[in-house]
């Protein structure tokens, strides 16, 4: 469970945080705060996994409370929701998670939580709700026609001249190659991370170094590995705001 706490002096602004919010999975508002001091004492008190600050709050502003912030609990991932956008540099000088300029939209703010799960060991990731959402594929094998929920994919790879998909439970053959999959896969969940592999980004465990130019992807739930490129780990690097070897 990633335990988050909301500080804006707006009580509408943390309205809509605590409601996007609360759509992920996993999350729990452990306390809410309309200025700086105030998320001081609540981070004292409850020692959250987040902080989701504004900058321009009464007494301590956000980037003085997020130092202070961080001096309590050094671990804390700060996030600046904040409508300006001169602090950007000062805030990520602090090492801060991520910058959300307002008004913003509900993905940003989802995509930000999941980067935090990812980022956070004591969270366990599950599949963004919208991906069970998702309606069923249709592939075609060689004795017809196979059904698969995207939300039951981790692997897809090229093996022996086919492409096999791989869930927890079982393998698919089909003789669709990766670009045909691809292109009926959620991009925002599905990643092309090699000419031979596309992996669902939930489901990365690790990743470790395999030669100069490549990373070894270790996935949950199986026990096949795949390989992704340094351009493709720089694609991650940037939307998890990591820094991946």
């Amino acid at each position: 469970m990633l335990n988050i706490l909301l500080a804006d002096d707006e009580a509408s602004m943390r309205y809509v945080l605590r409601k996007a919010i609360e759509k992920c999975e996993n999350v729990k508002i452990i306390g809410e705060a309309a200025s700086g001091d105030e998320a001081l004492a609540l981070t004292e008190k409850h020692l959250p996994d987040a902080v989701f600050l504004d900058v321009d709050m009464p007494g301590i502003n956000g980037v003085e409370a997020a130092k202070l912030i961080c001096d309590i609990k050094p671990d804390c991932m700060i996030v600046f929701v904040t409508a300006h956008q001169q602090f950007m540099p000062e805030a990520f000088q602090l090492y801060a998670f991520d910058y959300i300029l307002k008004p913003f939209k509900i993905d940003r703010l989802h995509e930000t939580i999941l980067r935090m799960q990812v980022t956070n060991p004591q969270v366990q990731l599950n599949e963004p709700e919208k991906i069970k959402e998702l309606n069923e594929i249709l592939l075609k094998n060689r004795n017809g026609m196979a059904v698969i929920h995207p939300k039951d994919i981790v692997l897809i790879q090229r093996e022996n001249r086919s492409t096999i998909i791989i869930t927890e439970d079982d393998r698919f053959t089909t003789t669709e190659t990766l670009g045909e999959i691809e292109e009926k896969l959620p991009k925002e969940y599905f990643l092309r991370c090699h000419k031979s592999y596309i992996i669902q980004i939930s489901k990365i465990k690790r990743l470790s170094p395999y030669g100069r130019w490549t990373y070894v992807v270790k996935l949950k739930g199986i026990k096949e590995d795949a390989l992704i490129t340094k351009e493709k780990a720089e694609i991650l690097e940037e939307r998890f705001r990591i820094k991946i070897g």
